[in-house]
């Protein structure tokens, strides 16, 4: 931007075309000297961290479904259907936990496993995706209280 004096200004002080100050360089070296380049096994191990809090959060979900289905019993119009789904699904999501648990084993830092953890992340990302899947039609089904326990509370 010319301001009317020929100068040109950046938003963050700067000329156009000039440099940091040296002590800010200095104190930039010094972050990167005490922080160091992003390890990405850290990075790595707090995302399958994350995930497998939200695995957890959902298997706790099906087991309080199937139990709700047990309740109603075998006279439940989607009875075998919803017993089949939810035991799919917290048997997927079972798998998925033991393979992130494999994945944070591993050393991301060595190239000669990053094909075969690309392999098991690709792998956990399709089993997550057909969990999703298979909980969407566990919604659809529904799974309600008994109507009996229900009406009683009335």
């Amino acid at each position: 931007m010319d301001s009317g004096g020929g100068e040109t200004h950046e938003l963050n002080g700067l000329a156009e075309g000039a440099e940091p100050a040296a002590d800010e360089r200095r104190r930039m070296s010094q972050w990167f000297q005490r922080n160091g380049p992003m390890n990405i096994n850290h990075y790595a191990n707090k995302k399958s961290a994350a995930e497998s809090m939200l695995d957890i959060a959902l298997l706790m979900a099906n087991a309080s479904q199937l139990k709700a289905v047990m309740e109603q019993g075998p006279s439940f119009s989607f009875y075998i259907p919803l017993i089949i789904l939810i035991s799919l699904s917290l048997t997927l999501q079972v798998m998925v936990g033991v393979l992130l648990i494999f994945l944070v084993k591993y050393d991301l830092n060595n190239p000669a496993k990053h094909g075969k953890l690309d392999f098991l992340n690709n792998l956990a990302t399709g089993l997550v995706f057909i969990i999703v899947v298979v909980n969407i039609f566990i919604t659809a089904f529904g799974v309600q209280k008994p109507f009996a326990e229900s009406a009683s509370r009335q």
